[in-house]
Parts: C-alpha cells; structure tokens; sequence
C-alpha cells in the first residue's frame, strides 16, 4: 500500500466531507452553517491543493483545476461572511447566508468532481 496514495484520498475526501458538512441546511438559516466548518473546510482544502502540485499528468492537471476551483470559491464564502459581519454595517441577513452557502456549494461540487477523479484513477489501476 502507497502511504501518499492514502494521505492523498484521505485530504480529498476530507474536504469533500467538511464542505458537505457545511453546506447540509437550510440555507438561509445561519445557525445551520457554523463558521468553525467552513474554516475547517477551507483549510483542508488549500492543503489538497497543495498536495496536488507536482502532477504533471492530464488528470493531475484536472484535479489541480477543481481544487483551484474549490478553493477560490471557499475563500469568497468565507470573504463575504467576513464582510457581512464584521465591515458592513449591516445584520447577518438569511440573504447573506444564502450567499455564503451558495459559494460553498460550488465548491462542494468541485470537490464531488475531484472525488469521481480519484475513483476513476483508483479504478482504472491495472496490477
């Protein structure tokens, strides 16, 4: 068994999961979506993407594209939670949250696109 094969999936899939975690809810109730998972997501994700450089195959490349994907819309989610409550004047408004969850979403499914990748690879292995 390759160690860096399994701390590979398991940071793909982990970031696939804490995203899910975040985005599961109604999405304009702001307490369904803790700030704590988002960060967590956010996280787990750069270190995917880190992870990923140095690939220099086809599917390398798409796996470093959706984890760019993922990224950059988890840090506007979190840009935007940011702005909301802590620079605008103005309340955490169920409008907000949806739009915070909204980018999340996006990122869950460039994470979902990741994961299919890592199973096609996983399953396109010949011994």
């Amino acid at each position: 068994m390759n160690f860096g094969k399994v701390v590979f999936g398991f940071f793909i899939l982990l970031a696939a999961t804490l995203n899910f975690g975040f985005v599961y809810g109604d999405i304009a109730v702001a307490e369904q979506h803790h700030v704590a998972e988002l960060f967590a997501a956010i996280v787990v994700n750069l270190i995917a993407t880190i992870m990923k450089f140095g690939d220099r195959t086809q599917v390398g490349a798409v796996h470093l594209a959706t984890s760019l994907v993922a990224d950059l819309q988890l840090l506007l989610a979190a840009g935007v939670w940011a702005w909301t409550t802590h620079v605008a004047d103005i309340p955490y408004t169920p409008a907000a949250t949806a739009s915070v969850v909204s980018l999340a979403a996006g990122a869950l499914f460039a994470n979902v696109v990741s994961v299919m990748l890592l199973l096609g690879e996983t399953l396109a292995l010949r011994r």
